[in-house]
């Protein structure tokens, strides 16, 4: 059995080579998603969402896997803003509003899913009310590759909105969104790879 990986198939978008900002464009997909607001380093349902989402993301994978379709389950992404943007850009995190979620296959139907929310169900209890198998169009983005803390993505954040947008012609459509090629538990800060992409139209 071939097993699908997303970071090849999908490259440009889950393992872009280059740090300059690139505008990609972003198809249709469905993600597994869970809402929540504060500081994710604190925010104890930040944990419990990570937690849901790796658990029914993994049910999915080997759901998929036993009719005969592996793959690799793709990285941690979040969607994040504030209603004070200067909160988001000054890192005032409890302030902060996020939609965390991880990208599920096309051939994921809404019946699996909600066979593998029952079954990491038995595990973890009740689900977050805001899980759902939900599609996502992003269209035309700008992206760029950050090697390195989150903490110090806030210059290249500010280049991205302040130079990189307004220089092209295009303006912001949508809220910023992260992509985590890189598991925290086991990466040095200064070694992170974080895909940072703002979905934009052309003026």
């Amino acid at each position: 059995m071939e097993k699908i990986d997303f970071k090849k198939t999908l490259k440009a978008l889950y393992a872009p080579a280059a740090k300059d900002f690139a505008l990609v464009e972003v198809p249709r997909m469905q993600f597994v998603k869970v809402d929540g607001h504060g500081n994710p380093n604190a925010a104890p349902a930040y944990k419990a969402a990570l937690e849901w989402l790796y658990g029914v993301s993994y049910a999915l994978k080997f759901a998929a896997k036993a009719l005969g379709k592996d793959y690799g389950v793709p990285p941690l992404e979040g969607l994040w803003w504030a209603e004070d943007n200067a909160a988001f850009t000054a890192g005032a995190k409890d302030q902060w509003n996020w939609t965390m979620m991880i990208m599920a296959p096309e051939f994921v139907t809404p019946a699996m899913f909600e066979a593998a929310v029952a079954k990491t169900g038995k595990k973890l209890g009740e689900p977050p009310a805001s899980l759902r198998l939900e599609p996502f169009d992003e269209g035309l983005s700008v992206q760029i590759l950050h090697i390195g803390s989150y903490d110090d993505e806030a210059p290249t954040i500010r280049r991205l909105h302040h130079e990189f947008i307004p220089q092209n012609g295009l303006v912001e459509n949508g809220v910023h969104h992260e992509i985590y090629l890189s598991d925290p538990r086991k990466t040095e800060p200064a070694r992170l790879k974080t895909i940072l992409r703002h979905p934009v139209r052309r003026q």
